[in-house]
């Protein structure tokens, strides 16, 4: 009896060790800690961690940033060119990345565009190498894998604006003064209008998540923020049709990301192709999120449209969604500042009627000289 008691406990240890490495890997603990804000004078180091930024683009970046009073200092290999897309080589442009983190003199990193290529970075950044040199890393779409990185290192990150983008705005849009504020110490509390897909309700987690196609290849890997317990996500996507996102939402799930959901925020997908008979790509992915009860906040404005409102990621955030709209909190140290989302695409719409508007005193302009210029004749 003693024989077959041993041998049923050591067939017991064996299928929980199997299941243990065959199931659901273990969640991880995601306690972040919040880099210090900037002062005047503060460096920004501008790295191309993905694909190749024009030198143009990253000079006018730098401008901006003087104005906003920091010290940009550009990356030594940001510039090259590899293989006709990314901006050097791997290991020149992990050696950007490896300097703007080790040089104690700089106090935040920009990300000058994004594209693809950070994927081959996972596991070639030194471990401890962010843990220990915790700083604010800026940047979306790409960069995602590394914002998921800083997370699951335990430093806070800022899914916002790049060069790219502070060039084409002049810095003065409100995706961009919000990053600076955040960068100086004041931290926005968003109000998002009601939206029909929004799910009510109240949670509170760590804010993870970016760009869908670049989270979704990382999952399991040091670099996978949606890991966490209680974890918020938020997805946005940029050119991909229903049914791609239709298989990496299905990804999610399998690996039990959703299980470890206390909230979903959708951004912006923007270009995304309806090959599938849904009205929206939140339409789709809201099918899916009915059978968790979590809170769902659709229409974010951040991701790859006219508005990228900043967003800190690690950081632990309340979010309240009621059928009069959603409130998105950051439960972070700095200044608090309520900032109304719809104002930002309002400020979208003047400028794009300006410019309607000075298109066609050019098109009348136009036409006047060639009236002149016939009647003249």
């Amino acid at each position: 009896m003693k024989k077959i008691w041993i041998l049923a406990a050591a067939a017991l240890f064996l299928a929980l060790s199997c299941s243990g490495e065959q199931g659901v890997k273990p969640s991880v603990d995601l306690s972040c800690e919040q880099p210090a804000f900037l002062q005047p004078g503060d460096k920004i180091a501008l790295i191309s961690p993905s694909y190749f930024t024009p030198m143009a683009n990253v000079d006018t970046a730098a401008m901006i940033l003087r104005e906003w009073g920091f010290e940009p200092v550009i990356g030594e290999n940001v510039g090259k060119e590899y293989l006709g897309h990314y901006a050097g080589t791997p290991k020149e442009r992990l050696a950007d990345l490896v300097w703007a983190l080790e040089d104690p003199s700089i106090k935040a990193i920009l990300s000058n565009r994004g594209g693809y290529g950070t994927i081959r970075l996972v596991n070639m950044i030194p471990e401890g190498l962010i843990k220990q040199n915790p700083k604010w890393l800026i940047g979306f779409s790409d960069i995602t894998t590394l914002l998921g990185a800083a997370t699951r290192s335990g430093v806070m990150s800022i899914h916002g604006t790049m060069c790219t983008l502070l060039t084409k705005s002049k810095g003065v849009d409100m995706s961009s003064t919000l990053l600076r504020d955040i960068l100086t110490g004041t931290i926005p509390e968003y109000e998002v209008p009601a939206n029909p897909l929004n799910v009510p309700g109240r949670a509170t987690g760590t804010l993870v998540g970016g760009n869908l196609c670049t989270f979704s290849p990382i999952l399991g890997t040091e670099a996978d923020a949606t890991m966490g317990d209680d974890i918020i996500l938020f997805i946005e996507e940029v050119e991909e049709n229903m049914s791609h996102i239709d298989r990496l939402i299905n990804t999610l799930i399998l690996n039990g990301v959703f299980d470890r959901c206390k909230g979903v925020i959708l951004g912006e997908f923007t270009d995304c192709e309806a090959n599938l008979d849904f009205e929206s790509v939140e339409e789709m992915i809201c099918s899916y999120l009915d059978d968790y009860g979590i809170p769902v906040l659709c229409g974010f404005p951040a991701g790859h449209d006219a508005v990228n409102l900043p967003l800190l990621m690690g950081a632990q955030v309340t979010l309240d969604v009621s059928e009069a709209g959603a409130r998105l909190t950051f439960n972070v140290e700095g200044f608090r500042k309520t900032v109304w989302t719809e104002d930002a695409a309002a400020e979208v719409a003047d400028k794009d009627r300006l410019e309607t508007e000075k298109q066609r005193k050019l098109i009348r302009l136009a036409d006047f000289i060639k009236y002149y210029d016939g009647y003249k004749r």
